[in-house]
C-alpha cells in the first residue's frame, strides 16, 4: 500500500473572483518547501450532570482552517504571493516587465489553494485564502525562504485534483548571495543579518453558520516590522534612533539574468538599542525597527519584482 510522502507533495495557486468559491481554471503549480495549511475542529467536552462519572459525548466547535506555507523566493511565482499581500499590481514595460506592488489597499484578493498527495490519494483544497503575513531573513548563506501565513474559509478533501492541469511557472531562485540592504540610497555596511516582516492583520468575520465556517477576512491597520543586527562600527543608526527621525530602506536582490525583486520601506523608525560587551569578539547591535506611512509617497512601502511574466 502507498504511503504519503512529502517528496511527492504537490501544490496549485488560483486567485478567486467570488470569495470562498474556488475557480474552474487558472490554476499555477507553486513550488514550496513546507506547509501546515489546514482546517481543524475541536470537541467540546459536555459539561453536564446528572449522568454517571462517565461523561457524555462530545459536541463540535467551529472550523478553524489557517497555516503557513514556506516558499522560495524566486524571480515568478514570488509575483503571486505578492498579489495576495498586497493586491494587483501596476505592471510596466514589454518584456521584461516591471511589476508595482504599494502598501494601503482596503480590498486584498482571495484564494483557492489544493494540496495533493497523489499515492494515497487525498487531494485538500482550501478556498478563501487571505493571506495575513510574510516574512523573510536577509542573512550571509544558506537557503532564502519566505514564510506566507494563510486565513482560509474551509477545507474540502477528495480523491482527485480539482485543480486541472495547473501552468507552470519558470523557477528562477534568488540566493543570500543576491541580496543587498541600503538605507537612504547608500548601501548599509556591516549587516550580519535582517528580518523583514509585512502583516495585513486580518479581522475573521466570525458570523453564525450551519456550516461553522467564517465569512471572510478583512484586512486592517497593516504593520511592517522587522530587525537588523549590525556589527557596531559608528554611531549613524544609533543617532537616528535617539533623535527619532525616518530612514528608507531597500532590500534588494538581483539575479545575474536580470530578474530582481525590490522591497522598499519608505520609512523606517529605529529604536535606541543597548549596546553590550559581551566578551572578547566584535561588538554588535540589535535593532527591532518600526515603518510607518511616508507622508511624501503616500505609503509605507513598494514592492518591485522584475520578471519575465507579462501579468499577475
Amino acid at each position: 500500500m502507498a504511503r504519503a510522502q512529502g517528496a511527492r507533495a504537490l501544490m496549485a495557486l488560483a486567485f478567486e473572483t467570488t470569495y470562498g468559491t474556488p475557480p474552474v481554471g487558472g490554476f499555477t503549480k507553486m513550488p514550496f518547501a513546507s506547509t501546515t495549511l489546514g482546517a481543524e475542529q475541536p470537541l467540546l467536552n459536555s459539561e453536564l450532570l446528572g449522568y454517571g462519572r462517565d461523561p457524555l459525548a462530545p459536541i463540535k466547535d467551529a472550523v478553524t482552517a489557517d497555516g503557513d506555507i514556506v516558499v522560495p523566493l524566486d524571480a515568478e511565482a514570488l509575483g503571486l504571493w505578492l498579489k495576495a499581500a498586497f493586491g494587483s499590481p501596476t505592471t510596466t514595460g514589454t518584456g521584461p516587465w516591471t511589476h508595482e506592488f504599494q502598501s494601503g489597499s482596503w480590498t486584498l484578493p482571495s484564494m483557492s489553494i489544493e494540496t495533493g498527495m497523489p499515492e494515497v490519494p487525498r487531494y485538500a483544497m482550501y478556498s478563501g485564502c487571505v493571506l495575513d503575513q510574510i516574512t523573510w531573513q536577509m542573512q550571509r548563506s544558506g537557503l532564502l525562504t519566505a514564510t506566507a501565513r494563510l486565513v482560509a474559509q474551509g477545507e474540502t478533501v477528495g480523491t482527485t485534483t480539482s485543480a486541472g492541469t495547473p501552468a507552470a511557472l519558470e523557477l528562477k531562485r534568488f540566493g543570500h548571495f543576491n541580496g543587498a540592504i541600503t538605507r537612504n540610497g547608500t548601501a548599509l555596511g556591516n549587516v550580519v543579518s535582517a528580518e523583514i516582516t509585512y502583516a495585513n492583520n486580518l479581522d475573521r468575520i466570525e458570523t453564525i453558520r450551519s456550516d461553522g465556517r467564517i465569512d471572510g477576512a478583512d484586512p486592517s491597520i497593516a504593520a511592517l516590522t522587522g530587525r537588523i543586527e549590525v556589527r557596531f562600527a559608528d554611531q549613524t543608526l544609533v543617532t537616528q534612533a535617539i533623535n527619532g527621525e525616518a530612514c528608507e530602506m531597500e532590500f534588494a536582490y538581483v539575479l545575474p539574468s536580470g530578474e530582481s525583486f525590490t522591497f522598499t520601506v519608505h520609512a523606517v523608525y529605529l529604536p535606541r538599542p543597548r549596546i553590550e560587551i559581551s566578551g572578547p569578539q566584535g561588538v554588535q547591535a540589535t535593532f527591532d525597527w518600526q515603518a510607518a506611512r511616508d507622508s511624501v509617497v503616500g505609503r509605507m512601502c513598494t514592492a518591485t519584482l522584475v520578471n519575465d511574466v507579462e501579468t499577475y
